[in-house]
């Protein structure tokens, strides 16, 4: 199976040097682990092997992986299965995933109150407006009366 097109791993090959480089210093040690892993993924530096037809003796070098779990070609197997498994959980819609950024003030409050704010994992995500932002403002507002007076301050424009 021939490859389709530039990877990550090509990327992180070609411009992690001066990327390390410029922003090395606020990398974490996990952070450039996994830059690595991805960058050695099935090349030669982890080493490999030869395997052969036994049919008609045509030989293929197949070199390891880095197994790492965040490394999109280690993980894309165990992607597909999951894919697969929770297909049928989906409803024949578009789906869209938005993100929303909230003032560093309100985040300072979600970050003490992830589940007030954000409600369980498995809870079906109702946060995607506008009008949704408000409501978890609301309700990261009554997390406590110093939460919600300062919440309504930063709102209405007040430090």
């Amino acid at each position: 199976m021939g490859r389709t097109g530039l990877e990550v791993a090509d990327i992180f090959r070609i411009r992690g040097p001066a990327y390390r480089e410029v922003h090395g210093h606020a990398m974490s040690s996990a952070q450039r682990q996994v830059m690595r892993a991805i960058e050695i993924c099935r090349t030669a530096v982890l080493g490999g092997h030869v395997d052969k037809c036994d049919r008609c003796g045509h030989r293929r070098i197949s070199y390891n992986s880095c197994a790492n779990r965040h490394c999109n070609k280690c993980q894309s197997l165990a992607r597909a299965k999951w894919l697969a498994k929770h297909n049928t959980q989906l409803l024949p819609v578009s789906y869209f995933h938005l993100v929303f950024t909230v003032p560093d003030q309100i985040a300072a409050v979600a970050l003490q109150n992830k589940k007030v704010v954000y409600g369980d994992e498995g809870e079906p995500s109702r946060r995607t407006s506008a009008g949704a932002v408000l409501r978890t403002v609301r309700k990261c507002a009554r997390v406590s009366r110093f939460a919600r007076k300062r919440t309504l301050r930063i709102l209405s424009g007040e430090q």
